[in-house]
């Protein structure tokens, strides 16, 4: 016998799932990209590799990389049961509503920080005056540096989206 799976209080909207789904996978290549680098290979850029030892690079790429990762995850909490309730195997907390601006603010502030973030990005890509992207080897590694990154850069407004539409179903 299955048992269904718990659900929200209001139905979530199809593209705040497929949105939320898709979060980890835009994060990934960016988290990819970085892994090289902490082993001291530049990735085409035209500097010296990270100072220090090689097993503190690994160390710091590779907890950037998993901490993206992991708030990718915890975004499902905006279409998810999860993130309107707590789980019950929290003490002494399982069960209870969780208030909707204790999952919005936050949210928000993450939206909107990442989309800071990458101000320099967007204006370097776009060449406006005075900004300019890292120095690349070729124009092949600064093609590929920019396609993944855009990915990520698209986090951002797609947090605000997710958080919008959390909204929507939590305090409308």
């Amino acid at each position: 016998m299955t048992v269904p799976a718990p659900t929200t209080e209001r139905p979530v909207p199809p593209w705040a799932t497929r949105i939320a789904r898709l979060l980890p996978w835009l994060a990934l290549p960016v988290c990819l990209w970085r892994l090289p680098i902490g082993f001291g290979y530049t990735m085409g850029l035209d500097l010296g590799p990270m100072p220090g030892p090689v097993w503190a690079g690994v160390l710091y790429v590779g907890t950037l990389s998993l901490l993206t990762e992991l708030f990718a995850l915890a975004c499902r909490g905006l279409v998810s049961r999860w993130g309107e309730t707590v789980p019950a195997w929290v003490p002494r907390l399982g069960g209870r509503r969780i208030p909707p601006m204790a999952v919005i603010v936050p949210a928000t502030v993450a939206g909107l920080g990442l989309m800071y973030l990458f101000v320099d990005w967007w204006l370097a890509v776009f060449r406006v005056e005075g900004w300019a992207a890292g120095p690349y080897d070729t124009v092949w590694w600064q093609i590929l540096a920019d396609t993944v990154s855009a990915l990520f850069v698209t986090w951002g407004p797609l947090v605000l989206a997710l958080t919008y539409g959390y909204w929507r179903r939590r305090c409308r």
